[in-house]
């Protein structure tokens, strides 16, 4: 995996929900951003890194499972100037499985939302999403 010299920064937010443990939805974020800052705040989990490192495990889970398309088309959607997200599939995650999902509602018990905000962000996504052949 080459990483692309830029600087970016990536978020995830998760909420937890009254039935749900705090640490068990921290521990599905970490599954889907690794080595990041984690901060619980006014009912949700914030994670934090600037090191495109921490998204290896959605990297390869791209790669792997042929999902381009789905990632590349959420992504261009929902760029703004500097600034790009999506959602992965909260309860998937915390089995350590990268699941996309299109809306929140896909995910029962909310998502976790990926944002990435860089000066560079079309180099972001097409590190990470690369064009596809598929």
């Amino acid at each position: 995996m080459k990483i692309p010299d830029v600087t970016c920064k990536i978020e995830a937010y998760a909420a937890v929900n009254p039935s749900e443990d705090p640490e068990k939805v921290r521990l599905a974020v970490s599954h889907v951003l690794l080595d990041a800052n984690f901060k619980y705040e006014d009912g949700s989990i914030k994670a934090t890194s600037k090191d495109l490192q921490s998204l290896a495990k959605i990297y390869d889970t791209i790669r792997s499972r042929k999902v381009t398309r789905a990632y590349r088309r959420q992504m261009r959607f929902h760029t703004h100037d500097t600034t790009t997200w999506f959602y992965l599939n909260k309860q998937a995650a915390f089995v350590d499985v990268i699941a996309i999902c299109e809306e929140a509602e896909e995910s029962p018990m909310g998502p976790i939302k990926i944002i990435m905000h860089s000066e560079e962000i079309q180099k972001v996504i097409d590190w990470l999403v690369p064009e596809s052949t598929e």
